[in-house]
């Protein structure tokens, strides 16, 4: 499952310091979370539960599949591997930078706990567009020896979730109109094809801006209430 965007970086030097967070100056103020889409309530609920996930289906390593978010400079050589390996769109490590440094907490990483090797990830940022705060999922990247047992669909779910909570109105993608693994995914998540966008990538291949729309909030109705997350039940998401 592979998904890219055809996205040029600024070439700014980016030096992360240990006492400072990358994104302590350039990231917008907290804003009110938003009710996921009905769409999204089964894979959704997937993102509140521990991290390892089972394994399921066939092909690829035996083991359970772990789960992690960015965590610094060492996951950088793994995001860039998978990425340039699966994908062939170029990037620079300047585009990279840009996405991990400024958003860590839209990256994520999987691994197979048995072989001890990164199998998946995906790569997103979120900020104002025209006046809306969105979300954007620039990468998406699975081993295929690793596709079919629902990490694309995890990875993808926990960046969303994440987008949710910090308030994001709407999700955007590009996705190419021959990949049918990636339009399927995304389609059963909630995408809708906004756009054919022709010849797009640098390999002459049109490709469809997907997009998710995120319910507004009614002014007019009480607040949600919060439980306890004891009072959660796990929901199993059909995808995986």
């Amino acid at each position: 499952m592979c998904s890219r965007c055809r996205f040029r970086a600024p070439r700014l030097r980016i030096r992360p310091s240990p006492a400072r967070s990358p994104i302590s100056e350039t990231a917008p103020p907290p804003r009110a979370p938003r009710r996921p889409p009905a769409s999204m309530s089964a894979a959704a609920a997937s993102c509140g539960a521990p991290s390892p996930s089972p394994a399921s289906g066939t092909g690829g390593g035996g083991g359970e599949i772990t789960y992690v978010s960015y965590g610094g400079e060492q996951h950088l050589p793994l995001v860039m591997s998978l990425v340039d390996a699966e994908l062939s769109e170029p990037y620079s490590i300047f585009t990279y930078r840009y996405f991990v440094y400024l958003w860590p907490q839209l990256t994520f990483l999987a691994f197979d706990a048995k072989e001890g090797k990164c199998v998946g990830t995906v790569v997103c940022k979120m900020g104002e567009h025209r006046g809306a705060f969105r979300g954007y999922i620039a990468m998406l990247v699975v081993l295929k020896p690793y596709r079919g047992r629902g990490i694309a669909t995890e990875l993808v779910t926990r960046s969303i979730q994440v987008m949710m909570e910090s308030g994001c109105e709407e999700v955007t993608l590009e996705a190419e109109v021959t990949n049918k693994g990636a339009l399927a995914l995304y389609g059963r998540l909630g995408f809708i094809r906004a756009k054919r966008l022709y010849r797009y990538y640098l390999n002459g291949v049109d490709a469809f801006r997907l997009k998710l729309l995120f319910p507004r909030p009614d002014p007019g109705l009480p607040p949600m209430v919060i439980g306890n997350e004891g009072d959660d039940q796990q929901i199993d998401s059909p995808y995986l």
